[in-house]
C-alpha cells in the first residue's frame, strides 16, 4: 500500500486544486448574464437549426479520434521506454509490433485522407 501513496496524494491534490480553481473563479468572476451568454455555443458563430434529412459532417469527430488514438500511443510508450533495460528483447520485440500496428492504422488514414483538412 506504501507505494500508492504519493499516487493518492497526487490524486488529492488535484482534486483540491479543481475544487479550489473553480469556487475562486465562481467567486470573483465578472457574473454579467446576457443573451449570447447563454447560447449552447460560444464560438461567435450564432447556432442554426439544421433542416431534416441533412447530415452533419462528422470530420472535426474523426480528427479528434484521431488524436486520441495516436495519443494512446505515446500514453503506451512511455511505461516502456522507463522498463526498457528490465524488460530486454521481449520488451523490444512486443513494442515494435505495437509501432508497426499503431503505423499501419496511420497510413490506412492517410491513404483514406482522413488528415486533410477540407
Amino acid at each position: 500500500m506504501g507505494n500508492y501513496v504519493p499516487i493518492l496524494g497526487l490524486g488529492a491534490l488535484a482534486a483540491v486544486f479543481a475544487v479550489f480553481s473553480l469556487s475562486v473563479g465562481a467567486m470573483s468572476g465578472p457574473k454579467r448574464w446576457n443573451r449570447a451568454k447563454l447560447e449552447a455555443y460560444e464560438c461567435g458563430i450564432e447556432p442554426t437549426k439544421q433542416p431534416q434529412g441533412i447530415r452533419f459532417p462528422v470530420k472535426y469527430y474523426l480528427t479528434a479520434m484521431l488524436f486520441i488514438v495516436f495519443d494512446i500511443e505515446i500514453i503506451f510508450l512511455y511505461p516502456w521506454a522507463v522498463y526498457f533495460d528490465k524488460l530486454g528483447v521481449f520488451g523490444l520485440v512486443e513494442m515494435v509490433t505495437f509501432i508497426a500496428t499503431v503505423l499501419v492504422a496511420y497510413v490506412y488514414v492517410w491513404r483514406r485522407g482522413g488528415l486533410e483538412w477540407d
